[in-house]
């Protein structure tokens, strides 16, 4: 696109302000043009300094006018063969320099030749003084040519750092290393990219006086000990995968208090291209919260699923549907995906299938308490593993509605289990909750229950499967959990709504939580309760507060927090190790077995029945009554089901 059909591009959409950068290129006549200007000006200029230096009357060409023309018409000659008028001049490189210099010295050593031979040939000097008027000629046409590229290039870049200093974001790079270096040279050479790099950021003091493509280097006490930093910025870029936990909540938490944005940056490959993964993201709270997974460098877990056909329940959901990814890595020779929810279900097929091709996958549409309906998948697949994450998980509905919760976590897992039981299934592997240790809502108690008969089935006659409970907190971004919904909430404006400012959290990421699952199911004997090391519980008032800044605004005074009162079954603390549970270690040291109390299988088996058929004829609280039966710890909290435990 020419200067004109950009000029009358935004004239004609209405936009009549035109900025020096929006001029694309010159035509190359005009390039060519101000290339012989200053041909015929270098000629002059070293004819003029000759004869005021030669102190002499004599012109320096013996025929002004024909010689004049030969030099220009010469000149013009080697423009055309080095095409030196055909690059973007605010774009010149060497390669545009060095024809430049080949043009202007073959047309020095033509025009030299050319007077030799006139010379010998008349007698008579073409040129007077002809080796210093072609020294002069050659520097001054070639500085002149010269000057006015790098002018040129230096004026538009000049032009394009004002203009993104004024209408881009103004950040600092956090980092001097040689990554934050090659992060920064890509957003500066990315014009695209909506960002200004206006210096470095770093945690050391030797660096105050030194700088970095051309940029100053300020330290932490630059920002520390101004509370109006002086420097006018907008945000601060990070590079996440270069720092820990602890140094990046650090930074964070100084430049939210100085109201700066966070952004973190993708590799650097990644930011000279256009697609959205290499896009320079806000930083979200996923990253501050979210740990150093677990790596699974375990070949038991690859020999148990290579080749081997998988069932995984649930595999529509958050951590159903990442198992599927995980389990998909060590290539089986068949994953069956169950799941009752049609959307996702279809959903994680088309990702599946796409992003494996090779691998045979079935995707079956079931109610997991239907026997009938999944008892055939067992008779024909031949399952060695099972990984069981379906369940009903959202506390106030299921508090509601708590006769659903038992057909799908109590008799759900039944079915599986005794099926994984009777067909000979390697290994059985239950996903569970923190909410299961001293429940304070039906669905705590439901998941505490199917707990409780996997490990009393696990102890029976004539039964090889190994029976292996996982049980964690909660998972970040997964559907319905706090973080989107907040997100949500901070997108419409506010307010966030928080139950209680006392109520805290454990919290892992959905990778976490599978590696947990695949690990245990490698690691498991039979029976064990497997817990994991969540760190450190977050309290989610300042959750939302850190999340509302992250956003670039001011919570309280942007958006509005507001208190709702515990919802129906909630508590203030969860808890991964009941009071008289014990733990033992593990060969992972972020892993750990539970050993808590438990009941022979008669007796579950019998409660299962019991409670199945109250759930059946839709009797709530006789459901709740018997669920406090089976699970003694369980008190109910603000809930309508608290008069039973009096």
């Amino acid at each position: 696109m020419n200067f004109r059909t950009n000029f009358n591009k935004k004239i004609y959409s209405g936009d009549n302000l035109m900025g020096l950068s929006d001029i694309r290129y010159l035509p190359r006549w005009v390039i060519l043009i101000i290339d012989i200007c200053f041909i015929a000006l270098a000629v002059y200029f070293s004819c003029y300094l000759i004869e005021k230096l030669s102190f002499s009357s004599t012109r320096v060409f013996s025929h002004q006018s024909l010689v004049f023309l030969m030099i220009i018409s010469i000149s013009v000659l080697f423009m055309f063969i080095f095409r030196t008028y055909a690059g973007i001049i605010r774009h010149s490189t060497f390669i545009d320099l060095f024809k430049l210099f080949l043009a202007t010295f073959s047309t020095t050593v033509v025009v030299a030749l050319i007077s030799f031979s006139y010379y010998l040939t008349t007698g008579q000097r073409m040129i007077y003084m002809s080796v210093p008027f072609l020294v002069l000629f050659f520097a001054s046409s070639f500085m002149m040519m010269f000057l006015f590229r790098l002018f040129v290039k230096e004026f538009f870049h000049f032009v394009r750092e004002i203009r993104r200093s004024t209408l881009r974001k103004r950040i600092l790079v956090l980092g001097i290393d040689e990554q934050a270096v090659a992060v920064a040279r890509a957003v500066l050479d990315n014009a695209n990219l909506p960002y200004h790099i206006v210096g470095f950021l770093t945690q050391r003091n030797d660096s105050k006086r030194a700088s970095l493509l051309g940029k100053p280097i300020y330290t932490r006490e630059k920002i520390e000990n101004n509370t109006k930093f002086d420097l006018v910025i907008d945000g601060v870029l990070l590079i996440k995968e270069a720092m820990t936990k602890e140094e990046m909540n650090s930074w964070v938490n100084l430049f939210l208090e100085k109201d700066l944005q966070v952004y973190k940056a993708p590799e650097p490959q990644k930011l000279k291209s256009k697609d959205e993964e290499g896009a320079i993201k806000t930083l979200q709270i996923e990253d501050l919260l979210n740990r150093k997974p677990i790596k699974i460098e375990n070949e038991d877990v690859r020999s148990r699923h290579q080749g081997k056909n998988i069932l995984i329940t649930g595999g529509a959901g958050s951590i159903g549907s990442e198992i599927v990814r995980q389990v998909a890595l060590f290539k089986p020779a068949l994953i069956v995906v169950l799941d009752q929810a049609e959307t996702p279900l279809y959903d994680i097929e088309m990702e599946m299938r796409s992003a494996y091709p090779m691998l045979s996958f079935k995707f079956v549409l079931a109610d997991i308490s239907n026997r009938h309906r999944i008892e055939p998948l067992f008779q024909k697949y031949e399952f060695s593993m099972v990984y069981h994450a379906a369940a009903y998980k959202h506390v106030p509905l299921i508090e509601e509605n708590p006769h659903e919760a038992i057909l799908v976590n109590i008799l759900g897992t039944k079915n599986l289990a005794t099926l994984a039981s009777q067909y000979n299934v390697n290994r059985f592997v239950m996903v569970s909750t923190d909410k299961a240790v001293k429940p304070t809502n039906v669905m705590g108690a439901s998941k505490r229950t199917a707990e409780l008969f996997v490990q009393a089935l696990q102890k029976t006659d004539n039964n090889s499967t190994k029976f292996i409970t996982t049980r964690f907190g909660n998972v970040l971004g997964s559907n319905g959990s706090v973080i989107p919904h907040f997100k949500k909430q901070i997108e419409k404006g506010g307010p966030v709504t928080i139950t209680h400012p006392d109520i805290t959290r454990y919290f892992m990421t959905i990778p976490e939580a599978c590696d947990l699952v695949l690990q245990a199911g490698a690691m498991g004997k039979g029976g064990e309760i497997y817990v994991f090391d969540m760190g450190q519980p977050v309290k989610i008032v300042d959750l939302a507060h850190r999340m509302i800044k992250l956003s670039g605004l001011e919570p309280h005074v942007d958006i509005k927090i507001i208190y709702t009162g515990l919802r129906p079954g909630e508590k203030l603390y969860e808890e991964l190790l009941s009071d008289d549970a014990t733990t033992m270690p593990t060969h992972h040291e972020k892993i750990l077995i539970s050993k808590d109390p438990t009941m022979d299988y008669q007796n579950i088996e019998k409660y299962c029945n019991h409670i199945v058929k109250a759930a059946l004829r839709r009797e709530k609280v006789e459901v709740v009554q018997i669920l406090k039966e089976i699970v003694p710890e369980f008190k109910s909290n603000n809930s309508i089901y608290e008069i039973l435990d009096k």
